[in-house]
């Protein structure tokens, strides 16, 4: 918690230089340069298939860091940044302004609106908006907000709406540490605490939150 604390704190301490610079990428650009992000993205950026991820919506700032990241996964054989098979390979070809198109292209559309089981509301609602004490697990609103909209400053990623198997990979990568591309591994420190029912009810928590 500590940990977790100080980060955002940090953080916080640097917003104000971020915010005066504007993101610069062109969406009619980004569109253009789309066409390959479609196989698995869809042409409207809500992916047809739940195992990926939606990015129609995401904050630019969040799509652009993750791109760079890929790319770096695969430049340095997955010793920094986000190592993915398919998304490494994909980013490895784009320039720093394609990939701050496709970011402002993506981040212009709208995404698709997701559902939540009436059996998870309960107990994903508490673990979402208070987190558990007892085990050391804050509130996932703290940085994700309310409504699960995050946060384009800090590049904390939209998470409502998302398909339920898409997050739940993601917090499982970071509970094993595949994924450790977070600043400065709160979501690492956060999922290795989440037994694998609380990664099922979050995920599915967030498919309709809004």
């Amino acid at each position: 918690m500590k940990k977790i604390a100080l980060s955002l704190t940090i953080l916080l301490g640097t917003l104000s230089a971020s915010n005066a610079t504007a993101f610069d990428g062109d969406v009619n650009a980004g569109k253009e340069k789309s066409a390959t992000c479609a196989a698995c993205h869809g042409p409207d950026g809500n992916a047809p298939v739940n195992i990926y991820p939606k990015i129609a919506g995401q904050h630019a700032d969040y799509i652009y860091k993750q791109l760079q990241e890929f790319k770096l996964g695969m430049t340095s054989g997955g010793k920094e940044g986000r190592m993915d098979p398919v998304m490494s390979g994909m980013a490895m070809p784009l320039s720093d302004q394609d990939m701050k198109d496709l970011a402002a292209y993506f981040s212009s559309l709208n995404m698709s609106e997701g559902t939540t089981p009436k059996d998870v509301v309960e107990v994903g609602q508490q673990l979402y908006k208070a987190g558990d004490a007892e085990r050391g697990i804050p509130a996932c609103a703290a940085c994700h907000g309310p409504r699960g909209n995050g946060t384009s400053l800090a590049k904390f990623p939209k998470v409502s709406f998302q398909h339920p198997e898409y997050i739940k990979s993601q917090l499982e990568k970071f509970r094993d540490g595949t994924r450790n591309n977070d600043l400065n591994g709160m979501m690492q420190d956060i999922a290795k605490k989440l037994t694998d029912k609380d990664i099922e009810v979050l995920s599915k928590y967030l498919g309709g939150l809004h």
